[in-house]
């Protein structure tokens, strides 16, 4: 088999999983409005973990040894602060907006990779940064025209912190599915965001109203499979190739943002949208080889 070919099956797959992630991200907005954010983060996080126990019990899933328990942790903790500042932000921004500025989180990890593997940043990496926020600056322009949104900016920013624990995830995604089965790797995120959000479970818990039960349930099961989906893909095939596929979310946070929500796209939002992009993509094709050694190479 081509190497062109056996490609095409884990970039079908990382397709697949980026666009449950996109209804998801819906599901989980319509969830926070309807229950709170931390109710809509708990409930999710606890229905997934049973999921995943289900499935690591059928498939007689090992237990992980400490360095791969150990990323699990790392990873499981950090999604969980990212997707309650996402989250969060959601809930003030439109879905499209939202996920636009998450888009930077590529250009970050090049920074993250600097600290923590000591990279030397190019100059082509540099100005991808540099056109990258302006990309930022355009989306965040279309928020301080006219009346001034705070909810909204203040989400924006709640986005942009996310992108950095998002950054730091993307160093870690594929060591991780190199290392474990996509159950594991999504029963385990699923463990740890539980584990922090219990923390906060005796004063903010509450039963959800059935109403909410599908989007619980609904949710749960697009994030369990979304991220399976990625784990899988991003074990077959190298990070470098698949991150791009990543930006095919703004096109589907667009559909169903205007489906569920209402929500309009605004030209700032596209122009934005479009300079974060180029300036990722000129950073993966000027630094394949750092890009690569970056993804597997976190301590």
């Amino acid at each position: 088999m081509s190497s062109s070919r056996a490609f095409l099956i884990p970039f079908a797959v990382c397709c697949m999983g980026v666009a449950l992630f996109s209804v998801m991200d819906a599901a989980m907005k319509g969830l926070s409005l309807a229950i709170g954010l931390y109710n809509a983060l708990f409930w999710r996080a606890l229905t997934g973990t049973l999921l995943g126990l289900g499935l690591m019990l059928m498939t007689r899933q090992r237990w992980p040894d400490a360095m791969v328990l150990r990323l699990h942790l790392l990873r499981g903790s950090a999604v969980a602060l990212m997707a309650g500042l996402f989250f969060w932000a959601l809930m003030r921004m439109p879905l499209a907006e939202a996920i636009a500025l998450s888009f930077i989180a590529p250009l970050i990890a090049l920074y993250l990779a600097a600290l923590l593997l000591g990279e030397t940043i190019g100059r082509q990496a540099i100005f991808a940064s540099l056109l990258g926020l302006l990309g930022v600056g355009v989306i965040l322009s279309g928020r301080l025209q006219g009346s001034y949104d705070r909810d909204a900016l203040l989400g924006a920013l709640a986005v942009l912190a996310s992108a950095v624990l998002f950054a730091w995830n993307l160093i870690l995604q594929r060591q991780q599915a190199q290392r474990a089965s996509p159950i594991e790797v999504a029963f385990f995120q699923h463990l740890v965001m539980l584990g922090v959000f219990a923390i906060g479970a005796p004063f903010y818990a509450r039963l959800p109203v059935p109403s909410a039960i599908p989007l619980i349930l609904l949710a749960a099961g697009l994030a369990f499979t979304s991220l399976a989906a990625l784990a899988w893909a991003y074990a077959r095939a190298e990070a470098q190739r698949l991150i791009p596929v990543e930006y095919s979310a703004f096109l589907w946070a667009a559909v169903v943002g205007w489906l569920a929500f209402g929500e309009r796209l605004t030209l700032t939002t596209v122009a934005g949208a479009a300079l974060i992009i180029a300036a990722c993509l000129i950073t993966a094709r000027g630094k394949r080889a750092a890009i690569a050694h970056v993804e597997p190479g976190t301590a």
